[in-house]
């Protein structure tokens, strides 16, 4: 860390005054990330994404003009069909041709490029990133990089020596800075015949045989490769500040090469970055991979976690290490831990000052859309499971039952118990499931000795309700088991199955006062 650096509570706010002292007073500092749409766009591209929109707000706070620009790589080549798509045998037939041009399997979009695009950038702005979209297939095709091109095929010799540098085997000598779609058939298997050191060339595609010359100031079949791709943007754009994952940024890597691209071919100095690690999903390691189909997207995490908690995921992990998103139990304790930062935000909950500044600015960079004025109501996620459980997954009565929650505050909690009902039909474990037992119900075979004991508390229930807490129906249960003469480890599973059909449940006392006088009696007055 810088010694200008000190004092700075968040790693984003750390890269952001990076990005400041490398490259000077600006105007408008440019950041900048991309990916291609082949496939789902999974958790693990989000996190470059959320990365920069960090930054971002980092430099926005201290005072700077930002432009955050996402390139969406749809003129990029389709070299392979994930598992997870439909019709498979369909966009089989369009393999090689750029990604723009393959039909949307699900009939929903222009095509199967777009179909992606709309999935993220409608769950991008749930979570409160709003980029400048850069269409490369636009640009590409509207000869928009004809110039860069032209740089880059004059340049070739330069180009090939930067990059053989960091492969085992050479580049052909014949090898040329561009790929080219064919004008017949659309697919990327062309060899450039000639160029003729100004905007024209000359290819032959070798899939159906055409040949053909094309003005590089009108054609939208030529593109650059990514390896040169990348920089030649870098310097269009004006890039400050892109991280790229540790592939990238391994020795050789195509952050390597395009460092050296951009400097010694397009006079432009690389933007600072950082490594980002990669993602996994509780139970199932190893990098989550858009071609083999086997993803969890941003959409599917937002079925869990609210869109501040899914940004708390991020915002309170350094990119540069790896870590698991959770669909477990898990997921009670990272509620709980974003509570806990929410209260130290709002002086709810002690702690030491240096801890004090880094969860406060953790909550800032949560929120979607600026910190709330007052401290939102909060309701514990495990509670509201239970609460949920108890109304059948009726998210309103749900709701109803929490004292104290205002109007202004009902739309939040609302999307929390969502997400709670999603996770308990979806992704909890059965035995953390459970359904009241129906009034009209055979009662569960109990004990005789269980039964007086139910009886007895049956009764306080019905007449003392009003009067009770969790303490004092904690020493009832007690009382009542000694007086039927049954340990309580041996009246706990007994009194379970009567209320719900299974050995254990939630904290018996706190459940009931939950549920409530009237649906208890209801069932335990069969006893």
């Amino acid at each position: 860390m810088a010694e200008n650096d000190q004092g700075l509570a968040h790693w984003a706010d750390i890269n952001a005054a990076k990005i400041i002292r490398e490259k000077g007073e600006k105007d408008v500092y440019t950041c900048a990330s991309g990916i291609t749409p082949s496939g789902t766009v999974h958790i693990g591209n989000f996190r470059e994404i959320i990365s920069v929109d960090l930054v971002a707000r980092a430099l926005k706070k201290m005072g700077k003009k930002v432009r955050f620009i996402y390139s969406w790589d749809d003129y990029d080549v389709f070299r392979k069909v994930p598992k997870n798509m439909p019709q498979q045998e369909m966009l089989e037939r369009h393999l090689r041709w750029p990604i723009t041009l393959v039909p949307d399997p699900w009939g929903r979009d222009e095509s199967y490029a777009r179909h992606h695009e709309v999935d993220v950038e409608q769950e991008l702005h749930r979570v409160g990133i709003e980029p400048e979209y850069l269409y490369q297939t636009r640009r590409y095709r509207g000869s928009v990089y004809a110039r860069q091109i032209r740089t880059a095929l004059s340049r070739r010799a330069e180009i090939r020596a930067i990059l053989d540098a960091h492969r085992t085997e050479p580049l052909p000598a014949g090898w040329f800075p561009v790929s080219v779609f064919c004008g017949a058939c659309s697919k990327d298997t062309t060899t450039v015949l000639s160029w003729d050191g100004d905007y024209s060339l000359e290819y032959r595609c070798d899939s159906c045989g055409r040949s053909e010359t094309v003005d590089l100031l009108g054609t939208s079949l030529v593109k650059l490769p990514w390896r040169v791709d990348w920089p030649m943007r870098w310097a269009y754009e004006g890039v400050d500040f892109e991280p790229a994952g540790k592939d990238h940024h391994s020795e050789g890597g195509s952050f390597d090469t395009a460092r050296e691209v951009v400097r010694r071919v397009f006079e432009h100095e690389p933007p600072v970055s950082f490594q980002y690690d990669f993602i996994s999903i509780k139970g199932r390691g190893g990098k989550i991979s858009s071609s083999s189909g086997d993803v969890i997207d941003l959409k599917d995490v937002l079925e869990v976690y609210t869109p501040e908690v899914t940004r708390y995921l991020f915002a309170g992990t350094r990119p540069n290490t790896e870590f698991s998103i959770s669909f477990d139990l898990d997921v009670i304790k990272i509620y709980e831990d974003y509570d806990k930062t929410e209260r130290i935000y709002f002086g709810a909950e002690a702690c030491d000052e240096k801890k004090r500044e880094k969860e406060k600015r953790i909550y800032e960079l949560s929120q979607t859309a600026g910190v709330p004025e007052l401290m939102p109501c909060q309701a514990p996620f495990r509670h509201l499971c239970n609460l949920l459980q108890i109304n059948s997954g009726d998210v309103e009565k749900t709701l109803d039952a929490l004292p104290g929650l205002r109007p202004e505050q009902r739309d939040r909690l609302r999307a929390r118990a969502e997400c709670a009902w999603r996770w308990i039909t979806g992704f909890a474990p059965e035995d953390f499931r459970f359904s009241l037992r129906g009034a009209g119900e055979e009662p569960a075979a109990v004990s005789d000795a269980a039964r007086a004991a139910i009886r007895e508390l049956c009764a306080l229930i019905d007449t003392g309700f009003a009067s009770l807490d969790e303490k004092t129906l904690g020493e009832a249960v007690y009382a009542a088991c000694a007086g039927a003469g049954i340990e309580p480890r041996a009246f706990f599973p007994e009194i379970y199955r009567a209320l719900i059909g299974k050995d254990k449940g939630p904290r018996l006392a706190a459940f009931i006062l939950s549920a409530g006088r009237e649906r208890i009696v209801e069932i335990l007055k069969g006893y």
